[in-house]
């Protein structure tokens, strides 16, 4: 997930689904209740708030939440040079083979969640199309580099990256911040800590926005299931127009381009393969 996040055009949440984790990683985050800090201070004037900081504290995901975060805070400061330089110096390959793990990860989802083709998901479906071409067609902004527009930044790219289809690089990237915020990144992998604050605001919200959004998107999965997978295969179609675009841009490539394509397929096929046999045996 931290490797297809630094990627513009690529999200971390179709790791996610290709890995089997989504809907657990939906809950883990809605488990963070920071209302255990209100109580833990108000436990100073009445002590019975004090139970309540620690059972608040203790329904949070930890063992999940802490691996994960640990997973893609190494591959955002292992991988942050090393994409840099793909995408520097093989653009329309590391595109490719995002393209085939993006397109067959839609094909994925929707092997594995029975969705009834009626009018709802169908309507769901293209407006998650619509809306994937639309975002990925957007121009980035013109913006400063101040904490406050890190912090609104950081809100909205957290929540971008845990929608498959939607990527928060490249959220970042319309917002005008992300080559600033790689380069705060790759300082900080020199111990060059003197834009560190910059990625400590970034992070404060983008926690903020996860908490928030992954209520409405459990709350999304567990009543209007069909239709919140349906629109999320859809945003997934959609955002293949980014790499779709850096794809054609240089046709001179284009056998290597659908090799690396078809590698990225195969590594979706091959993962989801063992997930898709377990679902079934689960249905039987």
């Amino acid at each position: 997930m931290g490797a297809a996040d630094i990627i513009p055009g690529v999200s971390g949440g179709t790791i996610a689904l290709i890995t089997g984790i989504y809907e657990e990683l939906i809950e883990a985050i809605r488990s963070i209740n920071l209302r255990f800090i209100i109580y833990f201070f108000r436990g100073f004037a009445d002590k019975s708030y004090v139970k309540k900081s620690r059972e608040s504290l203790f329904e949070i995901r930890f063992p999940f939440l802490i691996s994960l975060a640990l997973g893609i805070g190494v591959a955002f400061l292992v991988l942050a040079n090393i994409l840099g330089w793909l995408l520097d110096q093989y653009t329309s390959y590391t595109y490719a083979f995002f393209f085939g793990l993006i397109l067959s990860s839609a094909v994925f989802v929707y092997k594995t969640s029975d969705i009834v083709i009626d009018s709802k998901t169908v309507f769901s479906l293209i407006i998650g199309i619509l809306s994937g071409l639309f975002i990925v067609g957007l121009e980035a902004v013109q913006a400063e580099h101040s904490f406050f527009i890190v912090f609104i930044a950081g809100i909205i790219t957290f929540c971008a990256m845990i929608l498959p289809g939607l990527s928060g690089a490249f959220i970042l990237l319309i917002l005008g911040q992300y080559d600033f915020m790689l380069n705060v990144l790759r300082r900080i992998t020199h111990l060059d800590f003197s834009s560190v604050w910059f990625a400590i605001i970034y992070i404060i919200g983008g926690i903020i926005g996860l908490v928030t959004f992954s209520r409405m998107l459990s709350f999304l999965l567990k009543s209007h299931r069909m239709v919140t997978l349906s629109f999320i295969i859809g945003l997934m179609i959609g955002a293949l127009r980014k790499p779709a675009e850096v794809i054609v841009a240089s046709p001179e490539n284009i056998g290597i381009d659908i090799l690396v394509g078809c590698i990225g397929v195969v590594i979706v096929g091959v993962v989801g393969y063992y997930d898709l046999k377990k679902y079934r045996e689960g249905v039987d």
